[in-house]
This record gives structure tokens, sequence and C-alpha cells, in this order.
């Protein structure tokens, strides 16, 4: 999936769309948000962690998360940019 696809399917589907990343080696211990949310990678790497489970996502993959569900995030070593959409619960 592109990235202008990704962008028009956050769209269509009422999410709220915007650009971001974090810095090299970032670390986000375990939390949630009042949110759902979805990200495409399209710069860097990220790992997330759910339910004790790393999952590592680079440039062209997406992934999903619910509003409130408990993860952690761990950036690459070279940062990460992604697009992110975010849904009001």
């Amino acid at each position: 999936m592109t990235r202008e696809q990704f962008e028009s399917e956050l769209k269509r589907d009422g999410y709220e769309v915007a650009y971001g990343g974090f810095r090299a080696n970032e670390e986000r211990p375990v939390h949630g948000h009042p949110w759902h949310a979805r990200v495409m990678v399209i710069g860097g790497e990220i790992t997330i962690t759910r339910d004790g489970k790393p999952e590592t996502f680079r440039t062209g993959d997406s992934f999903a998360v619910p509003a409130n569900y408990p993860h952690a995030e761990q950036v690459g070593p070279q940062g990460v940019a992604y697009i992110a959409g975010r849904k009001s619960v």
C-alpha cells in the first residue's frame, strides 16, 4: 500500500491524519492512548510490544493499536517517521 492509499483510507474511515516521528533509540514504556491508532512507517523502524510480544515495523509496514490497549514502543537506531491516524473512542 502506498502512503497516499494509506492516508486516503484513514480519512475515509474517519481518522485524523498526522505526520510525525521519534528520535533514534527513544523508548516509551507501557502505556495506552484514549484513541484508536493506525500507523504506517515511512522511514526508520519502531518495535511495538503488546502482550509481552515485540513486533518490529519498518518502512512500508503498518499496524493498528486499539484505544486504551497497553503497549510499549522502542524506536530503532535511525529514528522513525510515520503517518498516523487517530480516531476518538
